[in-house]
């Protein structure tokens, strides 16, 4: 392929990222439902896409190489790698193995979303950062909130693409793109943990800037109805780069689940994949970061105790759930005869290490008269106890503040409100279904087909097309679940997403991610063995 023609190809991309993204999250849910549907799962094998509304013929009569590419649409001359010109005239179709077509698919996909990208990341400079009115409204530190290191992320973003962009032209057929992905992310992508780690102070000077400034609001809103934004606003545009970074991982993973096991290719995939999941945590955990240290402060405020002080701030404590249970006093009467209240509320922060029992006094401020260490905290749920006793259970302190084990009774206001305190006093309890780490051949799965932004510390935001293994779910809508690509674990509610019923479909997602983790797992077995000896 010539450079010009590629140029010219990556110049008609007719979508924004935010475009591609979501057409690529939303084919993935629809292949999966065409797959789950199938009687027989290896007739449509879980690599292959659906065929689009557009193309209505049948799997059997469609005799085409399998089409995997997810921009292919009426307001974009973009087109699949296999319907590029060279492709077809090159006869190179009629050479490569349908699995091998499938790879150079994941791999140009890689390639052409970084071109969406990298569109969208100039859209947010040119139009937004450097409007002249803007810059005018905007105090210089203000700006910097806003916009942080974007220049530097755009910088790197154009860096990679050229890269991509002369392996694509040295070959119609890639050889490989994980090993510029690997060097890349070793060596430039830190700009991203910069970024993402601003987000929290960025979310707060756009809604303050929206608040305190009209002009800043009036002008805002102008810019997002301008067509080259196709309605998208511009928040959508300030989170590119921690949407980017996590997808980028995910797109390695699909081309990790294409190659060829034990190949060099493979190793590639592997290393890309490790540097990039060690660059997304890195993102998460700067995020979390910023945002404990003031919630941490906010609860120290709030804490007075009629106990011996427990320090509560650390840099390595975090907040896991807090909330109102009702605590059994137990059958006591009055002299009069009448029936004292059956519960009590009292209120629980729970950290990561500690457990602080309180109750609310006057003034938006809490009483503590108990705590535990996290590790010394035990549970046990109370079944078939009529009624009053619904959703009740038993948290045993082994060593409580006065170093004496304490029981409580505790009330929840639901049964997913009860699993959930469980859960999260009480995380190797085991659960309903066995989890991803225990290497079970099938498990519950789910997929998600509408985002989630989670509310509580103990639960899980989803991104469309998540794949999770289902761990405990309760009668009243709510789910525990292990995410495959991340094992990132938490409560979400069932209505955002679709269970995976075909067996074999579960079998291939689980077999699929044992794959794209295998280094993590020989790293594991290697630090275990170290521990033992």
């Amino acid at each position: 392929m010539t450079a010009d023609s590629w140029r010219n190809l990556i110049e008609h991309i007719g979508l924004l990222y935010q475009e591609y993204r979501d057409k690529s999250t939303r084919q993935e849910i629809e292949t999966r439902r065409l797959q789950d549907s199938q009687t027989d799962p290896e007739e449509n094998s879980p690599s292959e896409e659906t065929p689009s509304e557009a193309e209505p013929t049948s799997t059997t009569e469609n005799k085409a190489p399998p089409q995997i590419s997810l921009l292919r649409n009426s307001n974009s001359r973009f087109n699949l790698w296999q319907d590029l010109p060279e492709i077809r005239s090159s006869g190179v179709l009629s050479i490569l193995q349908p699995d091998e077509i499938k790879l150079q698919e994941a791999m140009f996909e890689l390639v052409t979303s970084e071109a969406s990208y990298y569109k969208s990341l100039n859209l947010l400079v040119s139009h937004f950062m450097e409007n002249e009115r803007l810059k005018k409204i905007l105090h210089q530190s203000e700006a910097h909130i806003l916009f942080s290191n974007v220049l530097d992320v755009m910088a790197v973003s154009e860096r990679f693409l050229l890269d991509l962009e002369q392996r694509v032209e040295e070959n119609i057929v890639i050889s490989d793109v994980c090993d510029i992905v690997y060097q890349h992310t070793v060596n430039h992508f830190s700009v991203y943990i910069t970024y993402v780690s601003n987000q929290t102070y960025q979310e707060r000077a756009y809604k303050q800037l929206l608040q305190d400034k009209p002009a800043f609001r009036e002008l805002i809103s102008q810019l997002e109805l301008d067509p080259k934004c196709k309605g998208l606003s511009f928040s959508s545009f300030l989170i590119l780069p921690f949407q980017r970074i996590t997808r980028l991982k995910l797109l390695v993973q699909n081309i990790l689940k294409k190659v060829e096991e034990k190949s060099d290719r493979e190793t590639t995939a592997l290393d890309a994949h490790k540097e990039l999941e060690t660059v997304v945590k890195a993102c998460n955990e700067g995020v979390r970061k910023m945002s404990r240290t003031e919630q941490m402060i906010s609860i120290q405020k709030k804490l007075e105790f009629k106990i011996k002080s427990v320090p509560i701030i650390s840099h390595s404590r975090w907040l896991l759930k807090q909330g109102e249970l009702q605590q059994m006093n137990g059958p006591k009467t009055s002299r009069t005869l009448r029936t004292k209240k059956l519960f009590r509320e009292i209120y629980l922060f729970l950290f990561n290490d500690l457990l602080v029992i309180c109750r609310q006094i006057p003034g938006d401020k809490y009483q503590v008269f108990d705590s535990a260490p996290r590790g010394l905290l035990r549970v046990e749920e109370l079944e078939d106890q009529g009624q009053s006793l619904a959703n009740v259970f038993i948290l045993r302190l082994l060593e409580n503040a006065d170093d004496r084990e304490a029981s409580y009774m505790l009330k929840a206001s639901s049964q997913s409100e009860m699993k959930r305190w469980m859960i999260s006093l009480a995380p190797n309890r085991r659960t309903k279904f066995v989890s991803f780490t225990s290497r079970l051949v099938d498990c519950p799965q789910i997929q998600c087909v509408h985002p989630y932004v989670a509310q509580q510390p103990d639960e899980l935001s989803l991104e469309l097309a998540d794949v999770l293994n289902i761990l405990d779910k309760t009668d009243d809508g709510w789910i525990f679940g292990e995410r495959l690509h991340d094992q990132e674990r938490g409560w979400f509610p069932s209505s955002m997403g679709e269970e995976i019923l075909n067996p074999k479909i579960r079998a291939q997602n689980l077999k699929e991610c044992f794959r794209v983790h295998k280094s993590d797992d020989s790293q594991r077995r290697k630090l275990g063995s170290r521990n033992r000896q």
